[in-house]
């Protein structure tokens, strides 16, 4: 059977799993969604943040793009972030880099082009902003790890200063911003920083390394 018709097959095993778990699931999708958590993550198919955090549809609304990266000029996670916060009011955003990240190790070995390479920008961005936190980091493979790391945490920054963000913050609405990073050796997400009306930008440093 080719690959693609066992997309089919798995989904209607999944449907009919739901249906017999509770008849009423799929009606009450019709009515809408209410999720707490925006999650902006990478597009590796190794990341599925719906299965590694066991969310349920309707749980999670979702932004992926090569290396999880924050751009204001990405008019498609804009609109995404505006909705997410603007109208429904989600109480967390969620930013989450992962190890062996083959966005970043293309930023950091510079061989890619193309829009990728393009796209890239803002990585290679973050690489020239901490290269020495990157390259005292030990071998190649602690080097990548930390550019993961610093990544998410430039990345969060950047969340926090956009527009959207910003005049949550300034009315009140509950948000708090999370850095987190996926270990592919274990399965683990691993907290990073985390960012709320409280904090003050320009006082945040380099985060704790976690991928070791």
């Amino acid at each position: 059977m080719k690959s693609y018709k066992q997309l089919l097959l798995a989904n209607k095993a999944w449907s009919m799993e739901l249906k017999e778990e509770n008849p009423d699931f799929f009606k009450r999708q019709l009515n809408g969604q209410m999720p707490d958590f925006l999650w902006i993550g990478c597009s590796d198919s190794r990341v599925n943040p719906e299965q590694m955090t066991m969310t349920p549809p309707g749980g999670m609304f979702i932004h992926r793009n090569i290396a999880n990266l924050v751009n204001e000029d990405d008019i498609n996670l804009m609109s995404v972030l505006q909705y997410a916060v603007a109208v429904l009011q989600v109480k967390h955003v969620i930013i989450c880099g992962h190890y062996g990240c083959g966005g970043i190790m293309a930023a950091y070995d510079g061989q890619v082009d193309g829009p990728v390479d393009i796209w890239l920008e803002n990585a290679r961005a973050v690489r020239e902003n901490h290269s020495a936190e990157i390259y005292n980091a030990g071998d190649r493979e602690a080097q990548v790890n930390r550019f993961v790391e610093v990544n998410v945490r430039d990345q969060l920054v950047k969340l926090a200063q956009t527009k959207t963000v910003q005049a949550a913050f300034a009315a009140g609405q509950p948000l708090a911003l999370h850095g987190w990073v996926y270990d592919l050796r274990d399965g683990l997400i691993k907290p990073l920083m985390e960012i709320d009306a409280r904090t003050r930008l320009e006082t945040i440093g380099q985060p704790e390394r976690v991928l070791l």
